[in-house]
């Protein structure tokens, strides 16, 4: 499955958190979201990415929503979140359907070899629920930069529809 094209409304979901609660796309209308798909919890990359995500300054005074989601269960995300004080919830899609709706799991190049996982990527959503942005292929040093300055961007009315 391919991403969801820009301009689109994103598709919702209905996905449990960290603590098991019910979380919906459609409840947080009205402020930017960013989710972002990440392989694995307490992994190098994805620790950094999270981190990154939690200390942008720019992104909470956005307020943007700030949402991660992987395949790992909720005990996982719980004790990921603790350890390193992560403030946004953190979505488990066990066997991936959701993300593959999305685009994020699928074919990818791990060391040179082709294996099926979640690809990382970044969604921007806009308040009306529309994708603003995506990013199909992330390099997490300076990526929460990234993702805050195109709300910047699209709050000032200029982000041309892209795929970065």
């Amino acid at each position: 499955m391919t991403s969801p094209a820009v301009g689109t409304p994103f598709p919702d979901f209905t996905l449990q958190d960290a603590q098991g609660q019910p979380r919906q796309l459609s409840g947080y209308l009205g402020q930017y979201v960013v989710l972002y798909a990440y392989p694995k919890d307490d992994t190098p990359g994805c620790t950094k990415e999270a981190c990154d995500f939690r200390d942008n300054a720019l992104l909470k005074s956005h307020g943007a929503a700030i949402l991660g989601i992987s395949a790992d269960d909720a005990e996982s995300h719980q004790s990921f979140a603790e350890k390193y004080s992560l403030p946004f919830p953190l979505l488990s899609d066990p066997g991936a359907a959701y993300l593959e709706s999305i685009g994020a799991y699928g074919d990818k190049n791990m060391y040179g070899k082709v294996v099926r996982g979640i690809k990382r990527q970044t969604f921007l959503i806009g308040p009306d629920g529309r994708l603003v942005k995506a990013w199909l292929a992330v390099q997490v040093e300076g990526h929460a930069d990234a993702v805050a300055a195109a709300i910047e961007k699209d709050r000032a009315g200029g982000e041309s529809p892209s795929r970065g």
